[in-house]
């Protein structure tokens, strides 16, 4: 380990003063793959963060019980190798993988996963003051987790719960090493240990997350030696270092680049759609948005169609609601607010309000976000230009997270905000249901509270026929959509770029990225 980590930074630092010196012929180390990220990551524990761009580093470190079948969001077996689910689907059954080690030599066993959800769950748990752990509303409905054997461990849920599997695929339901936690109590997160294809070397901060080769992993190594993720905030900084030869892969390429990049035979694009939504959340307990008319107008003031043909270049269309229509079988005749600055004078007019005023809050860039200044610089004028005074207050990622998500109030009316997701339950669940609350552990930070949406909600987690859940949803869409606790901006097509050396590299539907499989020539 210590050999490659060694020759892959010293090759790193090779390629960085190259760059420093102008050379257009940089070359990054042989087998290595550098990653050019959004974002510095907030944390390597799949249990305390929520960005996709973490997300990304953690899926090559860890398993989880079960993960998505390639090009799919749907669920087969990992570490575990099969599971049972009783007739009333409330008991899930799991059969673990035998022999499989963390990282640091610990066993994975029934024991380790009932460590991993007791300590997300049991607010008594030794190790629970290691989070907070925002995702674990994704298993809510957990009431216990028991050990049959060491290679078999039974969920018992208070409800049945239909995304159940599928949120175990997902980020959160990730295994990390009991041991290392126990080893570095709140600091797990700068030392992470799970089971996967790749193992954790270096987070030097702001420069480069290095992680190398697991030889022992159970489903095969992987070809590459190691993986360095580099995080590159601004977007021309990293088409730059892409052009270069600074980085081998470039994740979410800015729309005004993309075209180049598919011109150039030296690099390949990239392309999956997937369950994605960007919005405007909206303060709908304090200030203009708290009049439903007001939020209204903001979605019929502002001119989507531009955003996504024009700033977006047609990477995205426009968004009618919170539920994507990558999952086709919601059944949502629901149709983009048009474009109606004339409609949006009269919702303000008959809301008596007359030069609201907003403090909206954008970001410099982050999982998702697409281009954020532009876009927050386009509404903010499409605002204005119906009687709005938008002034915009800019954060970097991590920093703007926190200001938003404890919830807006006093401090801003508006926020820019984007979510992937695994099933369309979750975005609705966790950021638009009364009980989620930033002071309940949610991200409603808008406080939006509708009880019918609230039961709608719960009826269509604990449906097990899809066709019911898929009106069920449709019927959520529709009353979001008219209450507008958001402004409903775009669905996005996600992209990446490589240099034509990478093979093998895909774009999930679950935005996950997946590197285990990957070749650098």
């Amino acid at each position: 380990m210590k050999r490659l980590f060694r020759s892959a930074l010293a090759a790193a630092a090779l390629v960085c003063a190259a760059l420093a010196a102008g050379s257009a012929a940089a070359q990054t180390p042989p087998n290595v793959l550098v990653v050019g990220q959004i974002a510095e990551p907030q944390s390597l524990d799949p249990h305390t963060v929520t960005a996709t761009n973490d997300f990304r580093i953690l899926v090559n470190v860890y398993d989880g019980l079960v993960r998505f079948k390639d090009g799919t969001l749907e669920v087969e077996p990992a570490l575990a190798e099969s599971w049972d689910i009783s007739e009333d689907g409330k008991t899930y059954t799991f059969k673990l993988r035998e022999g499989v080690k963390f990282h640091d030599g610990s066993d994975f066993n029934a024991e380790a996963v009932k460590f991993n959800f007791d300590r997300m769950l049991k607010k008594d748990h030794p190790f629970y003051n290691t989070g907070p752990f925002p995702l674990s509303f994704n298993f809510a409905s957990v009431e216990s987790v028991k050990v049959i054997d060491p290679q078999t461990v039974e969920f018992k849920l208070s409800e049945a719960f239909a995304p159940f599997l599928s949120n175990l695929a997902y980020p959160t339901g990730l295994i990390v090493s009991p041991t290392a936690v126990e080893q570095h109590g709140k600091d797990y997160g700068r030392s992470p240990s799970g089971t996967g294809p790749f193992q954790f070397v270096e987070w030097s901060s702001n420069q480069r997350v290095v992680i190398e080769r697991n030889p022992d992993y159970w489903d095969g190594a992987a070809s590459l030696e190691a993986v360095v993720f580099r995080p590159i905030t601004d977007a021309n900084t990293r088409v730059a270092e892409m052009m270069a030869g600074g980085i081998d892969v470039m994740v979410e390429v800015p729309p005004d680049n993309l075209a180049t990049f598919k011109k150039d035979a030296n690099f390949a694009v990239a392309e999956q759609a997937g369950p994605h939504v960007w919005f405007g959340i909206l303060n709908t307990k304090t200030g203009p948005f708290a009049d439903k008319r007001v939020r209204q107008a903001a979605n019929f003031a502002v001119n989507k169609e531009t955003l996504v043909n024009d700033v977006l270049q047609g990477t995205a269309t426009v968004a009618a609601g919170p539920i994507p229509p990558a999952f086709n079988w919601v059944e949502s005749a629901v149709e983009p607010y048009p474009y109606d600055p004339e409609k949006a004078k009269t919702l303000l007019a008959e809301a008596g309000v007359e030069n609201p005023q907003l403090t909206f809050y954008v970001t410099e860039g982050g999982s998702g976000m697409l281009d954020p200044i532009t876009m927050g610089a386009a509404i903010q004028a499409d605002l204005q230009a119906v009687g709005f005074t938008v002034k915009i207050e800019t954060y970097e990622w991590n920093t703007f997270l926190g200001r938003v998500n404890p919830g807006l109030e006093g401090k801003a009316d508006m926020a820019e905000m984007a979510w992937m997701t695994n099933d369309p339950d979750t975005v609705p669940y966790l950021t638009l249901r009364t009980d989620a609350m930033p002071d309940k552990g949610g991200f409603n930070s808008g406080y939006y509270s509708n009880p019918k949406v609230d039961e709608l909600l719960q009826k269509a987690r604990i449906s097990t026929d899809q066709a019911e859940r898929g009106k069920l949803y449709g019927e959520v869409q529709a009353i979001v959509h008219d209450d507008a606790p958001w402004l409903f901006v775009a669905n996005w097509k996600q992209n990446a770029v490589t240099t034509v050396a990478v093979q093998g590299f895909k774009l999930q539907p679950s935005f996950l990225l997946d590197l285990h499989a990957v070749t650098k020539q």
